[in-house]
């Protein structure tokens, strides 16, 4: 038996340092060898936050996943998140880094999971929020100077887009619905979005179960115990799926009809700004002026 063991103490000097550098810890004599990543405070990207923050660096994270991805004894990550949010690139690679993982993996919200926070939370396999914790759903922006012209505006539509594909590919919240609780008016003081808390955020199908730790962990033993081929998530329905559905079984034989021939292609660019102007994701001329 160790000296820190002797001395009853929780973690090894080792496994301290381990916290303390990447926020990582293995579990002793537990029913599976799970690792525990913690994201807290803001998440610092390619600018270093003031010294005061506490931050979440993905530097320290990436490599992190890769290496218990890649290690054979791991059989599942849980993912303990409290954070205001941060960078959006790089709390977006981390997210889709562990949506990728081919291991279980189970996240819990505690305390929040705002703005950038939302993609880290929905990126699991299962996710939980305990019913004290809030989500704040926000759009995109910018610190620092800004050009006052259109295409800022369009790569502002395109980030926010990715961040509402990303989550709703990897929750039960359609697009629409992820975008009109963004744009709500009412909800914030200082800005504009929503606030859900633990239940809300269940109801809207944003995270998966209501729960605690014990009850996340027991479900990431379940998902190791059934296997790494258990089922994923079930995904957002889109719009207009019911319709189609009905249109295929009414037809006599079991095979799709071939798309007909439309119109010949316009240049890029006006089928990117179509796309944009009618997604119901983006953003309209009235919010860019000011006038909402």
């Amino acid at each position: 038996m160790s000296e820190e063991q002797n001395n009853g103490a929780p973690f090894s000097e080792e496994q301290n340092q381990q916290i303390v550098d990447t926020g990582i810890v293995a579990a002793n004599n537990a029913r599976h060898n799970i690792r525990c990543l913690t994201i807290i405070g803001q998440i610092e990207g390619h600018y270093i936050l003031p010294p005061q923050n506490k931050t979440t660096k993905y530097e320290h994270i990436i490599p992190a996943l890769i290496s218990i991805e890649e290690d054979s004894t791991i059989e599942g990550l849980l993912i303990v998140l409290n954070t205001v949010g941060g960078d959006v690139e790089a709390g977006l690679a981390i997210a889709e880094l562990i949506a990728g993982m081919s291991k279980p993996t189970v996240s819990i919200v505690v305390g929040g999971g705002h703005s950038i926070g939302v993609p880290l939370a929905v990126s699991a396999r299962r996710s939980f929020i305990v019913p004290s914790a809030t989500m704040t759903i926000h759009p995109v922006r910018m610190n620092g100077m800004m050009l006052g012209v259109p295409q800022t505006m369009s790569y502002l539509e395109k980030m926010q887009a990715r961040i509402t594909r990303f989550v709703a590919a990897n929750s039960r919240m359609p697009q629409e619905r992820f975008h009109e609780l963004m744009m709500e008016r009412d909800e914030l003081v200082m800005d504009v979005g929503t606030v859900l808390e633990g239940e809300a955020a269940v109801k809207e199908g944003l995270i998966d179960d209501l729960g605690g730790l014990s009850d996340a962990v027991e479900c990431l033993y379940s998902l190791i115990e059934q296997g790494a081929d258990s089922k994923p998530k079930p995904k957002a329905k889109k719009r207009g799926a019911a319709k189609k559905k009905n249109d295929a079984s009414g037809k006599a034989s079991g095979t799709v009809k071939p798309a007909k021939l439309t119109e010949p292609k316009k240049n890029a660019a006006t089928v990117v700004i179509h796309r944009v102007d009618n997604g119901n994701y983006s953003l309209n001329s009235a919010d860019w002026r000011g006038e909402r």
